[in-house]
């Protein structure tokens, strides 16, 4: 296995095993060789065996491979032995005694004769490339996988865990990053196409969101990686929890195609959970390329939202309340302002719509895809443009609500205040006004006492009147409570 090794796969096996990996690929084989002399500890064993399965995915590994990491001591090649084309033949104990045997080379799968023997070979616990999938993000088009969804397991019982990670750029993806570089007055210069790190749960149900392990640390060519900052806790006792989302390593990358790039994670282990790791190359989006693209999807017919307002408007014979009508605001909810593209979610199931480019923006800073409305899930592939409520904006620009009828037909509702004008007052007048109003008020009163009716109505009480020129009758007397004797009002 080692002696197929390129130099990038020999450098990470001796920078897993702690030992120094620089030099040419002859120096760094005969470390490696070394390295299997002095007798490698499982962990080295299990890299082996990961980086291998790396270099020939298609392989499947036999006895006789595996065998081979069981090396005795032996004289190892010198190094001006080890040249291109000649095969290395090492010494491996099989349990019999049997002759050395070299490599054999890389070969197509075997059939089933073979996978029983297979099966019945020791394996990692957890597989290598698990069948995880990411959830896609909006706001990145991915261009190529750079390291597959890959389990995080736990390798021992202690509580911190550690894990290295290779992955090298092709010239093409190095300059699709170096072309890529985004100049902006007063900004850093950044590039939008990018070196993409994500976690997520090791889970094969559904699509994964973005989950980082708990006390999570990365390093990336031996630099510390930043990581989004913990979020508030919402509850006391809870533990800080960050925000779900992508790591952009670009900053940390070697953009070289000669030389590749090493990732070491460290995290604490959790019982009964792992976790996995990808490495993807993308191209970030912005807010204005996805209302191209919603607008490109076309609007939504009409009709739609005429059936949606004749549902909710039928009346419901177990109902004891009939909605003949049905009012919407042509205000967004989230800027208080004027709709300018009018969209929400297909599975929301109310009429109000919310800006498109206003709700787009705010997911570019600070993606939580909520509808502004029902607080409902409204991820972008979900969003639709309502072309009744397009319609509605254009033909109306004097109003900000509209009334929806029973039949889908609306009619716009003119604003509360619009034929009220402010009418000025001198001091007089209100002085005047207010004390004609109180001697009106002073002779209802007078007049409801005197008429025989008065009893029966309701009195009229002047507060303009000072307390000590009431003439009131007395107040009834208080009742006793036949229970506790206290006086009742």
């Amino acid at each position: 296995m080692v002696m197929s090794f390129r130099v990038s796969e020999l450098q990470v096996l001796l920078g897993f095993a702690g030992r120094n990996k620089s030099g040419r690929k002859h120096e760094l084989l005969a470390k490696a060789l070394q390295l299997l002399k002095s007798g490698c500890s499982p962990a080295v064993q299990m890299k082996i065996k990961e980086l291998y399965r790396r270099r020939f995915p298609r392989k499947i590994l036999t006895p006789s491979d595996l065998s081979m990491l069981h090396v005795q001591a032996g004289p190892l090649p010198s190094a001006a032995a080890l040249t291109p084309g000649t095969a290395c033949h090492l010494p491996y104990d099989r349990g019999s005694g049997a002759a050395p045997v070299a490599l054999p080379p890389p070969a197509p799968v075997p059939g089933p004769k073979h996978e029983a023997d297979v099966q019945r070979l020791s394996s990692p616990v957890h597989p290598v490339h698990p069948d995880v999938k990411m959830k896609r993000l909006p706001f990145y088009d991915v261009y190529d996988e750079l390291i597959k969804p890959t389990t995080l397991a736990s390798t021992n019982s202690q509580r911190f865990e550690e894990a290295h990670f290779t992955f090298a750029l092709t010239p093409q993806q190095v300059q699709q990053i170096l072309t890529s570089r985004d100049l902006l007055p007063g900004a850093k210069c950044d590039y939008t196409v990018q070196v993409q790190l994500r976690f997520c749960l090791c889970e094969t149900s559904c699509p994964q969101e973005d989950y980082f392990p708990p006390n999570l640390f990365v390093k990336v060519n031996g630099k510390l990686c930043p990581l989004p900052g913990y979020l508030p806790p919402t509850k006391n006792g809870a533990e800080p929890k960050r925000p779900s989302r992508p790591v952009n390593i670009t900053p940390l990358a070697r953009l070289s195609a000669t030389v590749p790039n090493t990732i070491v994670v460290n995290w604490s282990s959790e019982f009964g959970r792992n976790y996995s790791l990808s490495v993807y190359l993308v191209k970030q989006l912005t807010s204005v390329t996805l209302l191209q693209k919603l607008r490109a999807k076309g609007i939504r017919n009409p009709d739609h939202s005429r059936a949606l307002i004749k549902e909710k408007l039928t009346a419901d014979p177990d109902s004891e309340i009939a909605t003949t009508s049905l009012r919407v605001s042509l205000m967004c909810p989230l800027g208080k302002m004027r709709l300018t593209v009018p969209c929400r979610a297909v599975t929301c199931t109310h009429l109000q719509c919310f800006d498109a480019a206003l709700y787009l923006q705010m997911n570019e800073k600070k993606p939580t895809w909520t509808c502004p409305v029902c607080d409902k899930k409204a991820p972008y592939d979900n969003l639709i443009i309502d072309g009744l409520f397009v319609e509605i904006l254009n033909s109306c620009t004097d109003c900000d609500e509209i009334q929806f009828m029973e039949d889908g037909s609306w009619c716009p509702m003119k604003p509360k205040r619009e034929n009220q004008e402010p009418v000025s007052v001198s001091a007089a007048e209100a002085d005047g006004w207010f004390s004609s109003a109180a001697s009106a008020l002073h002779a209802a009163s007078s007049e409801g006492k005197n008429s025989p009716e008065g009893k029966k109505k309701v009195e009229v009480i002047d507060l303009t009147l000072d307390s000590s020129s009431d003439e009131e009758e007395p107040p009834p007397a208080k009742k006793q409570c036949p229970l506790s004797g206290t006086a009742l009002p």
